[in-house]
């Protein structure tokens, strides 16, 4: 029922930007954070940002300066807009929602490649 979906995703050269958008549907609790992860090949999945129903905001700190998240509450979607791109932030990259309510829940989109190129 519940569902994330992502788009965006592609290759882009470095120094190019990207703009990764999710859509979520079904019944999820309104007062619930946000976030993009990324996992690269090897690597273990790692939070790239995150944001609040209140739009507080947090990031990691390989793409602070660079990544913009954000979210329309009444449209029940949060993007990424990443500029600056650099061959390390190649990944597929997922949508999150964290619900703490009633108990703990975490809804996850089925990701979206970012190639950027060298």
């Amino acid at each position: 029922q519940v569902q994330l979906v992502e788009s965006g995703g592609g290759l882009v050269q470095a120094g190019g930007s990207l703009r990764l958008s999710c859509a979520a549907s079904g019944s999820i609790f309104g007062f619930n954070t946000m976030g993009w992860y990324r996992q690269a090949p090897g690597k273990q999945r790692e939070l790239v940002a995150t944001i609040t129903y209140l739009f507080s905001t947090n990031y990691a700190d390989s793409v602070k300066g660079r990544f913009t998240i954000s979210r329309d509450n009444a449209k029940n979607t949060v993007d990424l807009q990443m500029n600056s791109l650099k061959p390390e932030d190649t990944a597929v990259y997922y949508c999150n929602v964290n619900v703490r309510y009633r108990g703990v829940y975490d809804y996850w989109g089925q990701g979206t490649q970012v190639t950027v190129s060298s």
